[in-house]
């Protein structure tokens, strides 16, 4: 019996060969973009034998402000955990961080990546807390421990109560050798808190983060442990956060409750992370840049300024969710730092 030969016509055996295909995570714009985040960073580094000392002063306040909005995002962006009381791990390091090295005898500069340990020890006994919260009362509960905070260390004489603390053991060391120790930490803060996001979202934690973002319930049903991520973000969020507020804090100088536990800085993330775009991270660090400049040239208009602000952060809320960023990205492919997948035909 002869066998029959199926034919198709249109259809050749080069047509029946599956495409080749690749998976593409960089593209030109993300490799310009973080050339030159590498470029700027050596240029911090080096900034204590090119800039002067104002200069240095402002681009240790702009890095803190990245930094902490970018932990936020990551906490209110990704993890669905909207928090105003931020300030909380931002006066406790900063506050450890004063006391290790006036009190103990410890490298101030070391203190810095001690004093961690605290915000990580308050996040956990705080989210065991605020866990069953959801919504605005989540958000108030971490506004009332900041205040609870607050209020404890006005009252503890062990670190001047209200008076305050001044970092006297800093003057063992010549101006040009704190530029360079404080310039060093800043360039180590941003590597972990945009660095390290960076690479968070694009492990397979960032998938579940991702999904996470999007429909927290579709995500569990997927198997996402979803209770946990929280719980881990929350902590990382806090230690990062403790980390720019005990930097800034050295940069004062000096440490007061009301300056450590100031509730405009969870203002300020939300203005950043609102504007810049949340979700991302460009947006934080577009937001930051915003907020710092204006802050630099408009901030003599007092309560006109802030009112533009909070003005600004509403229109973008209600009519432009994606933020700056967010809006770009729809016009533009054109990521900086992408943390999703493209499939290419070759």
């Amino acid at each position: 019996m002869s066998q029959a030969t199926l034919h198709i016509p249109g259809v050749g055996a080069s047509q029946a060969t599956p495409p080749s295909v690749r998976i593409q995570r960089q593209t030109l714009s993300s490799r310009i973009a973080q050339s030159i985040a590498v470029l700027l960073l050596i240029a911090m580094l080096a900034m204590p034998w090119w800039a002067g000392s104002g200069s240095i002063r402002w681009a240790v306040e702009l890095s803190c402000y990245i930094a902490i909005a970018q932990m936020w995002n990551l906490l209110a962006g990704y993890a669905g955990l909207v928090s105003v009381g931020q300030q909380a791990f931002i006066g406790a390091a900063g506050y450890t961080m004063f006391v290790l090295a006036s009190n103990f005898g410890i490298n101030p500069f070391v203190a810095v990546g001690l004093c961690l340990l605290m915000p990580a020890i308050l996040a956990v006994p705080a989210y065991g807390l605020l866990h069953r919260l959801d919504g605005p009362y989540f958000a108030i509960g971490t506004w009332v421990i900041a205040e609870a905070l607050r209020l404890f260390t006005s009252n503890l004489d062990y670190v001047n109560a209200g008076a305050g603390l001044t970092l006297r053991v800093m003057t063992q060391y010549s101006l040009h050798q704190r530029e360079i120790g404080i310039m060093t930490l800043c360039t180590i803060m941003l590597l972990i808190t945009v660095g390290g996001s960076y690479w968070l979202l694009r492990s397979r934690h960032g998938l579940a983060l991702t999904a996470m973002r999007d429909n927290p319930i579709a995500a569990e049903s997927q198997g996402v442990n979803v209770k946990r991520l929280r719980f881990v973000i929350y902590v990382a969020a806090a230690v990062g956060t403790g980390l720019a507020g005990a930097i800034y804090s050295m940069a004062q100088l000096r440490i007061t409750p009301p300056s450590a536990y100031d509730p405009n800085w969870s203002s300020i993330c939300i203005f950043i992370v609102m504007v810049g775009g949340i979700g991302s991270i460009e947006g934080p660090i577009i937001g930051a840049l915003i907020y710092f400049f204006a802050d630099r040239y408009f901030s003599q208009y007092g309560a006109t300024y802030m009112v533009v602000l909070g003005l600004l952060t509403l229109l973008m809320a209600l009519y432009g969710r994606g933020g700056i960023w967010g809006q770009f990205a729809k016009r533009v492919d054109a990521p900086w730092f992408p943390v999703g997948r493209k499939l290419i035909r070759t």
